[in-house]
């Protein structure tokens, strides 16, 4: 059965960077909620063990396109396990025939969310195929399996794996279930793309955030310590991060380049986005706890 399977956005509500790591790894604590917005990826199955990527990225290689590259992380554990499970003999046979495992897939990708956006659009591609093809091929992990395969992909994808809202510590690992209000939110793109390490080496960059618990965070203003630097380093970040906030409060999504607004209605929300300058790239949507991956995937398994 081939299936449309959404690939959601995720918004930093805040994010704080805390200390720095011997290797350079960042130290933080952050809010993750998704959006009911985002890419879509078709996936339809194949009787052999080829892995297709039928929608190139552009910039981007066949092999290094974190779908092709979750597909075959998913597509060699499950080998594995066959191999663990398998006497001698059978081991040679799977190993001589892995197609005959029927672990392949077409896929094809609608991409709305911009590289570089802040949005988690990787991360989130790589999650989407790790459950959809869990769900395709009939392999029966489950999310912490998934998610313990993700994060040799990205320290984002476990959290799209798990599709709860959540509240990360640590590199982003340490995930703890969060309900934050599922406002609606106007999602800017200033049309440039920053890369996370742009942002993580800049010497200016705040590093000293005290940690603090959920409850604490959450009844503080919302901050994200990237802003300053991204604002510093891109004009139009600046720029339109200025604009948004004449109407309501607004930050940076990440490292950016992406900048939200948070509003209490759907129209408001609207509002404001037809009267955005005309260089600016945007979308009107609504912050959601339950990532509308596993909405998605519970109406499929129950359908059968």
């Amino acid at each position: 059965m081939t299936l449309t399977w959404p690939s959601p956005a995720k918004l930093n509500l805040f994010l704080y960077i805390t200390g720095r790591r011997p290797d350079g790894y960042h130290e933080l604590q952050t809010l993750f909620q998704f959006l009911d917005y985002g890419d879509e990826i078709t996936i339809a199955p194949r009787q052999d063990n080829q892995i297709r990527l039928l929608t190139p990225v552009n910039g981007v290689t066949h092999d290094d396109n974190l779908i092709v590259r979750a597909a075959r992380l998913l597509q060699d554990h499950l080998l594995r396990r066959h191999l663990a499970n398998s006497n001698e003999t059978d081991r040679h046979m799977i190993a001589a025939s892995v197609a005959a495992l029927h672990y392949g897939a077409d896929i094809s990708i609608n991409k709305r969310l911009p590289m570089g956006g802040g949005l988690g659009g990787g991360s989130s591609n790589a999650a989407t195929v790790l459950i959809a093809l869990n769900y395709h091929w009939n392999a029966g992990l489950s999310d912490d399996e998934l998610a313990q395969l993700g994060i040799r992909l990205g320290a984002d994808v476990p959290v799209f794996v798990k599709g709860h809202a959540a509240f990360a510590e640590g590199i982003g690992e340490k995930l703890q279930p969060a309900c934050p209000e599922e406002k609606w939110f106007l999602v800017a793109h200033p049309g440039i793309e920053i890369s996370t390490p742009a942002i993580f080496t800049d010497p200016e960059l705040k590093r000293d955030s005290p940690i603090r618990t959920l409850p604490a965070l959450l009844q503080a203003p919302y901050k994200n310590d990237c802003e300053p630097i991204a604002r510093k380093r891109f004009r139009k970040v600046e720029e339109l991060l200025s604009w948004l906030l004449e109407y309501t409060p607004s930050r940076l999504t990440g490292t950016g380049a992406c900048v939200f607004g948070e509003f209490e209605s759907e129209a408001s929300a609207r509002k404001v986005l037809n009267q955005a300058p005309e260089w600016m790239q945007g979308f009107v949507a609504h912050g959601v706890n339950i990532s509308p991956l596993h909405t998605f995937r519970c109406k499929h398994t129950a359908l059968g």
